[in-house]
Formats: C-alpha cells, sequence, structure tokens
C-alpha cells in the first residue's frame, strides 16, 4: 500500500500523461487490489438467509442494482469528485483530514505547537484563508470549536474512531478476501473434503502472507498491477459471456426502480441484506488513504476507466447467471465461482488467490501507515518502524502490529469459518469509516474550502443518509459477527486515548515544572558546577523554558558537559516538513552560557532513520545558528512563551551555503584542533576522531564567533553524552479512580512497553545517561 510514486506539484502537462498513465497502472495493484476481488463474496454475503428465494429475478436484479448504485454514488462520485480534492499537500486518509483541521481551526491535539510552525511552507501550502474570506457560518463555526475543548476532543475522539475502524480492517479484508478465494476448491471436491480443507489452506496462505512483510513489498511489488489486471479481465470477460450467454436483459436491473421493488418485496430480509451489498465499496477508502503515493488524476483514471467498469460487467454477469438458476440454493451459498465456465475453474481459482494476497498486502501496508501516524500525532503508543526499502519512501514494517494482525486474523478466520460472519463484520468496518470520511469532508468543506455551511449539510444529508442506512444494517447483525470490529475499534481506541491522555498530562507537567530562566542566571555561566568537554544532549518535549530534567540533573551531580543543546524532535500537523526548514535553533540565556535549543520538526509522514546523519545535521544547525546569529544575516521567529529567538535552519545537505562539518580519522595532518577517542563496535582498536567545520568563503567571522564555534567543534570532538528522562507518571493524590486507573495502570504500561524515541535506540549504552523522575499528574 505504500508504493514510491511522483506526486505532480503543478497541473498537468501534455508532456506528463506519460508519468500520470504509469502512476494510474501502479496504483492498480496498490490502491484497488482490495476492492477488485470483493466479486468474490458479495453476492454470497447478501444471500445469506437474509432473503427468501423465489422463482422470480426481482430479489437478483434488486441486489445487482444496489450494488449498481452504491458503486457509482460512493466511490466514483463521493471519492473520486469529491473526497480526493480534499487532501492535505498531497496526502489523503483520515488523518490528512484531521490534520487539515488542526491547521485551519487551531484544535490539534499535539501540546507543543508553536506559532513559528504556521510558518512552514506546507501549513501554507493548501491555501488558508483569512477571516476576512470566511462566511459568518464558517467564522462562527471556528471560533466554536476553538473555544470548547469537549468539541476538540470529540473531533480527536471521531478520528481515532475511523483509524481504529481502519485497523480493524486490516484484521478482516486478509481473512474474508483469501477465504473466498479458498472456497473455490468447494467445486473440486466432496463436502466432507471441502471441510477440512478450507480453513487449513486460508490459515496458510495468510501465516505465509504475514511472514513476508519483513521484507518488505518492494522486491514483489512490480507484480501487483499485473495480477490485479489479470484479475480485473478476467472477471470482466468472464461477466460479459455470462450476460450474452445466460441473459443479456439483464441490464435493465441497472434502474434504480429495481431497488424500490427489491425491499418492498423482501422488505426486513431485503434490509438486512443491505450489509452483504455493502461490500462492493469495501476497499473504496485506500483511494483517498493511498493518495500520498500517487496522483489525484492517476487514481480517477485506473477507477473510472479499469476498476468501475470490469467491477460493474463482473456482478451484471453474476447476476445473469444467477436469474437463470436462482432455484438452486447452492448456487447461491457458493457464490462467485458457480457463474465460472467449468473448464477454467482452476485458472480463476489461482488468480484469484493471487489477487486476494495483493489486496491483503495493501491493507496490511496501510495498516502499518496509519499507526505509523497515528504515534506521530502523540495518539499511539511508540514502536518499532524498520523500513524495508532506502529507495521507495513509506515501505515500513512494524513487528509488534504485524504479529497482532496475524493473530487476530487467524482467529477470526478460524473463528468465523464462513464468509457470512465475517462480510458482517467487515461491513460494519468498511462503512464506519466511510461514516467518520463524510463527518470530517463536512467540517473541511466549511472551515478549508470556505463553502457554504449549506453546501456541507447537503453532502453530509445526501451522502451519511445512504451510509446511515448500510450502517444500520450492519449493525443489526452485532451477534452474528458485526461485534467484532466494534471489539476492536474499543480495544484500539482505549489505546489510543490512554496514550494521549498521558502524554497530555506528562507535557503540562513538565510546562508547570520548567525552570525558571532566573535560577540560570543566579548559577553564573559555569552553572555552579565544573563544566567539562563534551556536548551534553538533553532531550525534552518542551519547546520552550528549562527542563525540570536539567535542574534536577545540576543539583545532584558537580559538572557538566561544556556545550548543553535541550533537544526536542517534535512532529507537526503537516505530512511532511522540508530539509530547509527542519530545525528551529536559539540559544538559552546570555552567549557565554554555551546553552542552546534546537527542535526538531517533521511531520507525520516523514522518515528520519538515519542517526548518524541527525547528528551531524544537528551540529551544523548549532554552528550555522552561531555564524548567522546577527539579525541581518537570519530572519528570527520570536517564540512567544519564552523570550528566545529562534532561527530557521535547514539540514547540512539542503543548506549548500552554510556551514559543513567534516570527520575523519587521520591524525597526522597539521590542521588538528583537538582529538577524542572512540570505541568501534566492529573493532578493538581505537580511533582518533577529528572534527573541522568547513566555512564558505564568503562568510566574514569576527574572533568571537570564531571562538565560540572552536569550543563546538572541540566539545564535538571529545563525544556526546545524552540526557534521557526516565519518567515514572503517577496520578496526583486526590484524583478520581478512573484517573488513577488510567495513568497508573493504563498509560504507565503502554509507557514501559513502548519504544523511546527513534534517535534514542542507536546510541551506546556508555553515551547514555538517564535521569529518574516521578511525575504527578
Amino acid at each position: 500500500m505504500d508504493l514510491e510514486g511522483a506526486i505532480p506539484t503543478s497541473p498537468i502537462k501534455k508532456e506528463s500523461w506519460k508519468t500520470v498513465l504509469s502512476l494510474a497502472y501502479q496504483s492498480l495493484g496498490v490502491v484497488y487490489g482490495d476492492l477488485s476481488t470483493s466479486p468474490l463474496y458479495v453476492y454470497k454475503s447478501a444471500f445469506a438467509e437474509d432473503i427468501q428465494h423465489s422463482d422470480t429475478n426481482e430479489e437478483i436484479f434488486g441486489v445487482l442494482s444496489f450494488v449498481f448504485w452504491t458503486l457509482t454514488l460512493m466511490p466514483l462520485l463521493k471519492y473520486v469528485f469529491i473526497v480526493l480534492k480534499a487532501d492535505d499537500n498531497g496526502e489523503g486518509g483520515t488523518f490528512a483530514l484531521y490534520s487539515l483541521l488542526c491547521r485551519h481551526a487551531r484544535v490539534c491535539s499535539l501540546p507543543n505547537c508553536q506559532l513559528a510552525d504556521e510558518e512552514l511552507s506546507e501549513y501554507k501550502k493548501d491555501g488558508m484563508a483569512s477571516n476576512n474570506n470566511r462566511s459568518f457560518w464558517g467564522s462562527s463555526l471556528k471560533s466554536t470549536l476553538e473555544k470548547h475543548k469537549i468539541l476538540q476532543r470529540l473531533l480527536l475522539v471521531l478520528a481515532l474512531i475511523g483509524t481504529c475502524m481502519v485497523i480493524g480492517d486490516g484484521v478482516l479484508t486478509p481473512a474474508i478476501s483469501v477465504f473466498s478465494a479458498v472456497s473455490g476448491l468447494e467445486l473440486s471436491m466432496s463436502k466432507e473434503q471441502h471441510r477440512y480443507v478450507e480453513v487449513p489452506a486460508a490459515c496458510a496462505i495468510l501465516i505465509f502472507l504475514f511472514a513476508l512483510q519483513h521484507y518488505g513489498t518492494h522486491r514483489v511489488g512490480f507484480l501487483f498491477a499485473p495480477v490485479v489486471i489479470t484479475w480485473l479481465l478476467c472477471i470482466s470477460a468472464i461477466g460479459v459471456y455470462n450476460i450474452f450467454y445466460w441473459n443479456p436483459k439483464v441490464y435493465q436491473a441497472l434502474s434504480p426502480f429495481y431497488m424500490y421493488k427489491f425491499l418492498k418485496k423482501t422488505q426486513k430480509g431485503g434490509w438486512m441484506s443491505l450489509g452483504g451489498i455493502l461490500l462492493c465499496i469495501t476497499g473504496s477508502e485506500a483511494m483517498f488513504a493511498d493518495l500520498g503515493h500517487f496522483s489525484q488524476l492517476s487514481i480517477k483514471i485506473a477507477f473510472t476507466f479499469v476498476v468501475y467498469p470490469s467491477l460493474i460487467l463482473a456482478y451484471m454477469g453474476q447476476a445473469a447467471y444467477l436469474s437463470k438458476h436462482h432455484i438452486l440454493e447452492t448456487d447461491y451459498r457458493i457464490g462467485f465461482y458457480v457463474s465460472v465456465p467449468e473448464k477454467i475453474r482452476w485458472p480463476v481459482l489461482v488468480i484469484a488467490i493471487f489477487a486476494a494476497v495483493v489486496g491483503s498486502q495493501a491493507i496490511i501496508t496501510g495498516t502499518f501507515s496509519i499507526i505509523k501516524q497515528c504515534s506521530a500525532l502523540g495518539c499511539f503508543p511508540r514502536v518499532k518502524i524498520i523500513h524495508t526499502s532506502s529507495k521507495m519512501h513509506g515501505q515500513i514494517y512494524i513487528p509488534e502490529i504485524n504479529w497482532t494482525l496475524m493473530l487476530l486474523c487467524l482467529a477470526v478466520t478460524v473463528g468465523f469459518r464462513d464468509t457470512k460472519r465475517m462480510g458482517n463484520a467487515s461491513g460494519l468496518a468498511v462503512i464506519t469509516v466511510m461514516l467518520v470520511t463524510t463527518c470530517l469532508m463536512s467540517l473541511v468543506i466549511v472551515l478549508c474550502w470556505h463553502k457554504s455551511v449549506f453546501l456541507a449539510i447537503l453532502f453530509i444529508f445526501f451522502f451519511g443518509s445512504i451510509e446511515a442506512l448500510y450502517f444500520s444494517a450492519s449493525l443489526i447483525k452485532f451477534l452474528e459477527g458485526a461485534w467484532v470490529p466494534i471489539a476492536l475499534a474499543l480495544i484500539f481506541s482505549a489505546i489510543m486515548y490512554v496514550w494521549h491522555y498521558g502524554t497530555l498530562k506528562k507535557y503540562e507537567f513538565d510546562v508547570q515544572n520548567k525552570v525558571s530562566i532566573n535560577w540560570l542566571l543566579a548559577l553564573g555561566p559555569t552553572l555552579g558546577i565544573v563544566r567539562v568537554r563534551g556536548i551534553g544532549l538533553i532531550h525534552t518535549e518542551l519547546v520552550s523554558g528549562i527542563p525540570a530534567i536539567f535542574s534536577h540533573f545540576v543539583t545532584n551531580l558537580p559538572a557538566f558537559h561544556q556545550v548543553v543543546v535541550f533537544l526536542c524532535i517534535k512532529s507537526v500537523p503537516v505530512p511532511h516538513v522540508s530539509p530547509k526548514e527542519r530545525f528551529l535553533v536559539g540559544r538559552v540565556g546570555p552567549k557565554e552560557y554555551r546553552l542552546y535549543r534546537c527542535i526538531a520538526r517533521y511531520g507525520y509522514r516523514d522518515v528520519h532513520k538515519d542517526d548518524l546523519n541527525f547528528e551531524k545535521d544537528l551540529i551544523c544547525s548549532i554552528a550555522e545558528f552561531i555564524r548567522s546569529e546577527r539579525p541581518e544575516c537570519s530572519i528570527p521567529i520570536l517564540d512567544s512563551e519564552n523570550d528566545e529567538r529562534m532561527t530557521v535552519i535547514g539540514t547540512s545537505s539542503s543548506n549548500l551555503e552554510g556551514i559543513r562539518m567534516h570527520e575523519d580519522g587521520d591524525v597526522d595532518s597539521s590542521e588538528i584542533v583537538g582529538t577524542s577517542e572512540r570505541r568501534v563496535a566492529k573493532s578493538p582498536e581505537k580511533v582518533r576522531k577529528r572534527v573541522r567545520f568547513i566555512v564558505p568563503e564568503s562568510s566574514q567571522i569576527d574572533n568571537g564567533v570564531k571562538e565560540e564555534l572552536r569550543e563546538l567543534m572541540e566539545a564535538r570532538e571529545a563525544g556526546m553524552a545524552f540526557i534521557l528522562g526516565h519518567s515514572y507518571v503517577r496520578a496526583k493524590k486526590g484524583s478520581s479512580l478512573i484517573k488513577k486507573i488510567v495513568i497508573n495502570l493504563g498509560y504507565d504500561f503502554l509507557r514501559r512497553n513502548s519504544r523511546g524515541p527513534t534517535y534514542v535506540l542507536s546510541i551506546p549504552h556508555a553515551s547514555t545517561l538517564e535521569v529518574g523522575m516521578v511525575y504527578q499528574v
């Protein structure tokens, strides 16, 4: 689901059509695998005991009519023509909509947001308008959201519900897709044999699928599009054959009048069967969620001209076959394969299994991606993220999530053992995600697009009514499988909200207990202790002020490093931060104290995995700040919470005119300023490191700046020590019982079992110092 694609940043030109068509081809394998395999189980789920079969074709034509108009109104009209336009600088998905709303209404869930973040190029790229451009209703809605915390929490909960249902879909889609594909074996063996083969075969394929995730999809990703295209050509060709061979008049069922006749005749049974019919749009959300890897036009072309007509022909073909075989209930029960000509059933079965694996792969990778986004925005515990490709952005693997999904997927497959209950569960997850998207889109129409509130009401009324009808039909089957996505959503929502709440309370404690600048000034330049060579890097969540961990350290130990850096690595509500705007650097206290603050900013889809380069960029950003500190050389940003002037500094690779740092082990050169010893993991020998700053020739540097740069260089040569806070979070006395359970049990358990900050994982243990602190929140 995470395949790199060149996203056009300007209107499509004639010479770029080749690129657009190439992206459309790739999107078939990445975006539409799940949606393309839905004919395997839609009719089987729709006719599962809810509808009494008769000698007429009204039920069959009614189901086909519902399928046709559902595919036309939801994926085609809603997503292709409306929702895809609500991208967040090229990114899509539930959190992209939430991110858009956070920026336009300032309802961000991240506690350490700054005014400086609003100066980011991607923050402004989506065309934020001033209050003068907003309508009265738009301004009123914006101010209401900003004033009431309860509404902001409801908005966050809504986004989390949508996200959790996507994760639930990551459990259910592989189960129902693979199980439905394997069910074709029923036509080739006896019922007794099939019962003992179907479930083990499906489980074996699922285990194989999840076991391969560690290797990434980039090695076999080139096969995805051909597999899905072959499958689409296969089902459309079979559909055309069945239409002309069995019932050419099946096109009449496309009339919406047959939906009315269907509901009138079947009544409650027909309404309940809508839970199976809605499975025809499972996977539609992937069009929006995967927008960041392709382009709007490529996704629209692939769906409108390839996927949509292929699916319509496939469903019409199945209806044409069933219209001549409606007396045989086994034909309904077996579903798709019974309409396949007997001579080609085995090849079709093999292609179906491959297509099901591709569709499952897409949702699994998408689950990894959305959990990474949640973690970046402080709504999910930190997990181990492995980047499986150095060339393709977004190709990630999360071991804990992968094995959890596999166990849940196997439990669903073994526990249900039929597509009826799997379909009920999957249908509820799919329609809930769509309802959440509809609600968030209505807010985007008013707050981000600055359209009339009546247009937003029309949007939510039209699409919301259709989705509410399907939602009610799915929810009524709670005891027949629909409880699974609800249970999964409750579990994951609880984990997310507990983590977010605990993180927020911990940050509030840090803000309330940060040390004043007057305390620092009273210590003097030496901080009242011995300053030793080296750089002390203090990790903190604070973007201003002095963290309590620093005062706790210096009051208990008699020495500290000659250069101190307060490092904050934070996420901002944009998908990507340009390397040119990566760092905010400033001073803490007077110049002679050698205390610096460095804030590294990342978007929720950014990748930061090269720790050695990060360390180098960090030192270069401080050196560049020292060199360009004069007002005429930089554009300072005043941080409103504390009187610190922060300067935007890019990474060393993006700032070609800035200071560069060179490190090597050559100790014979006469240019050596200082040396230090570092241990290399693979060799017992000691290597003496030399550090040099390469300053642009055009720079005019005074003696004070040279002296400060020399001290920074010597400190870097002496080595870096990483000071991390080891927090013990407890609910303060007098807290309610619920708060004590959430903080003392829930958050504490999640914190102890989650990963540390990404860059910390590669730090040598000898260079790390943890300072314990108790947080009474």
